[in-house]
């Protein structure tokens, strides 16, 4: 077995900010190199709709895909068909997230009030219709179907409808348990467009969710406009953050639980411990040489798999928020304390006895997540995610003459006079 190490750096060597400032844009992603090829497919669909679909499906998935758009998907037969340990693991997992988001809902709440004759307000209501694109390339994910549509369901859309290249027993199963719709049977690009424009079979959505290849995030972000998204995902990610106390067996575990995701996934160790740094090592390579993907998990280690060793708690903080993983778990002494100063990642699991694992299948939050970085900014996916929200404005006869002149003198401020007369023609005759 060839030896494969993560690459260990420590805080006081002058290269350490320049892998810090590295990982930072480890969310930088070619799309420009397949943007050429994503646009023709787009387009392809939008003029041709079901035979482009069609053609494409046939070229890149090598299938005849037969039906394009069911409703009638099987999803019952499907649930009944399953082991009942992996039914019994759906129907868990389907209620807790169900029963994780309903929470959430629950304090979504538009708000309304009046004060001066101006009523004021805002209305949350659900999107009508929702396109999830789950994965089927190195490997099947109901997972990602309960995760992006039972929150949305919850939320309220009518209309969830699947795109996935392989749709196995599993993915059906998942579909009955999240109230999918229908099933659009085709992947890539090509399915983001159907997706997005519509076509004689399959219904236009008004957002698309849930991550794919490089293909299918670049049509999703060419065809953000016509539809809403959930972001650009990116590889997946986890930031292990470790002291003494940490057990090596569970480190290097979690960290190969990420790496087999994708060759171009990234392994992220952060400790200040040289000793745990070099008992995760060694466990690391027992682990891996028994690791039934071995062969993706092995390259993610190499190419991405580092140890960030820095001398105190303060520093662990400081580096896991400029990191904003997608995926940070914290085994450490308090481990609750030091969670609480992380205040940049996806999600975080706190503590010896929460792998990352359980957030991809029965925890309840989504496993939907920002990668790259992109906790910086963005969230979870959510019951937030599969609403609109409108303001309500209402002005009483006493409250707009009181106003009046003040709004007409701002929009001739502005150089807008038809703004300021439509205020006046009210308030002045």
């Amino acid at each position: 077995m060839t030896l494969v190490k993560l690459k260990t750096i420590r805080s006081e060597q002058p290269e350490f900010e320049t892998l810090l400032n590295q990982l930072a844009h480890r969310g930088d992603s070619d799309l420009t190199r397949v943007e050429p090829a994503v646009r023709e497919i787009l387009q392809a669909v939008r003029t041709e709709k079901d035979a482009a679909v069609r053609r494409y499906v046939e070229r890149f998935e090598q299938r005849d895909p037969g039906t394009l758009f069911q409703r009638d998907y099987g999803g019952k037969a499907a649930l009944e068909s399953l082991k009942p340990a992996v039914r019994a693991a759906l129907e868990l997992a389907a209620k807790r997230i169900r029963r994780y988001h309903e929470a959430q809902r629950d304090h979504l709440g538009g708000f309304e009030y009046t004060e001066g004759g101006i009523t004021l307000g805002s209305r949350v209501t659900p999107l009508a219709s929702l396109g999830v694109y789950a994965p089927g390339g190195k490997a099947l994910y109901p997972s990602s179907v309960l995760m992006c549509a039972i929150p949305a369901a919850v939320a309220g859309v009518k209309e969830i409808y699947l795109a996935c290249p392989q749709v196995n027993a599993e993915v059906r199963a998942a579909c009955e348990l999240a109230s999918v719709s229908g099933i659009v049977n085709a992947g890539g690009a090509q399915a983001v467009a159907a997706l997005a424009y519509g076509t004689e079979t399959i219904p236009r959505v008004d957002k698309i969710v849930g991550p794919g290849n490089l293909y299918v995030t670049a049509a999703k972000r060419l065809v953000f406009g016509e539809v809403d998204i959930d972001g650009l995902a990116g590889p997946s990610e986890i930031l292990v953050i470790a002291d003494d106390s940490a057990n090596p067996v569970h480190v290097a575990a979690d960290l190969l639980s990420q790496a087999e995701h994708d060759e171009a996934a990234y392994p992220l160790l952060l400790t200040t411990s040289s000793e745990l740094a070099r008992r995760t090592e060694a466990e690391l390579q027992r682990q891996l040489a028994a690791l039934p993907r071995r062969h993706i998990a092995e390259p993610s280690v190499q190419n991405n798999g580092y140890v960030l060793i820095v001398k105190d708690r303060a520093e662990l903080t400081q580096v896991a928020n400029r990191l904003a993983a997608e995926h940070v778990s914290v085994q450490t002494e308090a481990p609750r304390e030091l969670a609480d100063s992380i205040l940049r990642a996806g999600a975080l699991f706190i503590g010896p006895m929460t792998p990352e694992a359980v957030g991809d299948y029965v925890a309840g939050p989504s496993h939907v997540l920002p990668t790259g970085g992109a906790a910086r900014f963005g969230a979870p996916l959510g019951v937030y995610d599969f609403v609109s929200r409108s303001s309500l404005i209402e002005y009483s006869r006493e409250a707009l003459f009181e106003q009046g002149d003040l709004i007409a003198e701002f929009a001739r401020a502005e150089g807008l006079e038809a703004h300021a007369r439509a205020v006046l023609v009210r308030t002045q005759g």
